[in-house]
């Protein structure tokens, strides 16, 4: 698949992931919103039943009062002598003038009633004066009503808000109320008045609560301004129960994520292979230079011995011999790099682990590399220092690590100035050893720096047919300094060189 492709396919992947992600964003906002608007309504309306219901009760109160009033008259006049009808009589309904209607009932001796009932003509004129009489004694109880009703006006509010108000009531009604709308959450309320002090409130109420989360209503609102109380109600866990209706959009929004993980996961997956692919091409086009060089040797060595000339001379055939020799050398160093980059990516690595002093290594590496430095006009400095280089390695495979660093130092050198190598060694704390390697080379960028040590890599310098190689010497440089148990890192300027730092545990012995 073309990069390009792999592009197009993200950013329309990327744009329905983020409309997904928004139309969910949206919807679970809007849900919120409603259910806020819902449970707002809700307790409002209910702190409105509940003020009614309180002066409902309060005129029930007054209501109570007046009859016990009135009946308590009755038994006083019956006991100064004045009787009573007795209780037994006729039920009369009737309508008056003003459109009014009313049920009367005729208490008295039931042989009276019964001649009023069946006196013939007498029935009207009895009936007659009784609606006369009981028109005065509804003008008179409305009279008294009215006066129930200006008593409640005129001295209701003198009476103390924890009787007009008893808290268990309060909490009673608002818990009905609540109920009734389907809000079944817990509250704290409490009464205070005109100033904001507190008169009563339930136990878990606290004055400095968010003002946002409470609801305000007044109660007995036709008092006097200056006699008003205010009923303050908030819900703790309002927010848990306004989140708990969009509690089943969780599970489409984590499966959302989910999926947009993968595809990320998968989009970068995808452009790794891709340019492990590159890599490989690289890979295959750099080892068909390096193998033709040698072949192409070989072939030659083969058609001079062909020759009989040559054949004739055991100077020619030596110095042939030598060449096939070198060649084959340098084919089978090659391949065996293959090999062993393979070997270690299946298995862990077998190493003939034996203790050696690293200063005397290195020394006699850098004795041996001395030639090829100079070959370029450089040369190279050893500052072996630590004074305790005993360490447990493979000494084949140390010997190839710092052999690796050093000849690409040397691939990568600046054609600008003269090569010039520094190795040295030094003691560290905590039992270990470090060993660095630098050039004044042409550097890597620092985009590169976090891929050298990758399998198949070479930064775009290293392309050119003038520094051979098939990406594999850092790739084993790093994985044979972690198989020994020590680690390797590096540090580059472009243009100015670069340093390799190995850190290796000191022998245990």
């Amino acid at each position: 698949m073309k990069k390009q492709t792999i592009w197009i396919l993200t950013v329309l992947m990327a744009f329905t992931f983020i409309g997904l992600l928004f139309i969910q964003i949206f919807y679970m906002k809007n849900i919120v919103e409603i259910r806020y608007e819902q449970f707002t309504q809700g307790v409002r309306q209910s702190l409105l039943a509940v003020g009614q219901q309180l002066e409902q009760d309060e005129t029930r109160h007054f209501l109570e009062d007046e009859v016990s009033r009135v009946e308590s008259q009755s038994i006083y006049a019956q006991r100064l002598g004045n009787a009573l009808p007795r209780q037994e009589g006729v039920k009369l309904s009737f309508t008056t003038s003003t459109g009014l209607e009313a049920d009367l009932t005729i208490k008295g001796d039931m042989s009276e009633i019964n001649k009023i009932q069946t006196g013939g003509s007498l029935v009207g004129q009895h009936f007659q004066t009784m609606q006369d009489v009981y028109r005065s004694h509804y003008l008179y109880q409305k009279g008294v009503l009215d006066d129930v009703i200006l008593n409640i006006i005129s001295s209701a509010s003198e009476r103390p808000i924890t009787e007009r108000a008893d808290s268990a009531l309060v909490r009673k009604y608002l818990r009905q109320q609540l109920d009734t709308l389907g809000i079944d959450v817990p509250f704290e309320f409490a009464v205070v008045n005109r100033a904001g002090l507190v008169q009563y409130s339930s136990a878990g109420y606290q004055p400095g609560a968010d003002v946002d989360e409470v609801f305000t209503q007044t109660l007995f609102p036709r008092d006097r301004s200056q006699r008003l109380f205010f009923l303050k109600v908030y819900f703790p866990t309002k927010r848990d129960y306004i989140f708990s209706s969009i509690s089943f959009m969780v599970p489409a929004f984590a499966f959302t994520l989910i999926l947009l993980i993968i595809f990320v996961y998968t989009i970068i997956v995808a452009f790794r292979q891709k340019k492990l692919t590159e890599m490989k091409n690289d890979f295959i086009n750099n080892m068909t230079h390096e193998f033709k060089t040698p072949i192409s040797s070989i072939s030659l060595a083969a058609q001079m011995l062909n020759d009989p000339a040559v054949r004739k001379s055991p100077t020619m055939l030596q110095q042939i011999a030598q060449v096939v020799n070198d060649e084959t050398k340098r084919l089978r160093f090659q391949v065996e790099k293959v090999l062993q980059m393979s070997m270690f990516d299946r298995q862990k690595a077998t190493l003939k682990i034996e203790e050696i002093d690293a200063n005397l290594v290195v020394y006699n590496i850098v004795n041996t590399f001395k030639l090829k430095v100079e070959k370029y006009g450089g040369h190279i400095t050893a500052d072996l220092d630590a004074m305790n280089a005993l360490v447990e390695v493979d000494e084949m495979h140390f010997t190839n690590v710092i052999f690796n660093l050093l000849d690409n130092a040397v691939k990568y050198r600046s054609e600008e100035r003269p090569l010039h190598l520094a190795v040295a060694s030094r003691d560290l704390p905590g039992e270990r050893l470090e060993i660095t390697i630098a050039d004044n080379g042409i550097g890597i960028r620092r985009d590169d720096l976090k891929k050298i040590f990758d399998k198949f890599y070479r930064v775009s310098t290293g392309n050119r047919h003038d520094v051979k190689g098939f990406g594999l010497g850092l790739a084993y440089v790093h994985k044979m300094v972690t198989e020994l148990g020590g680690t390797i890192s590096v540090e580059s300027e472009l243009n100015v060189g670069t340093k390799f730092i190995i850190i290796l545990p000191l022998s245990k012995n």
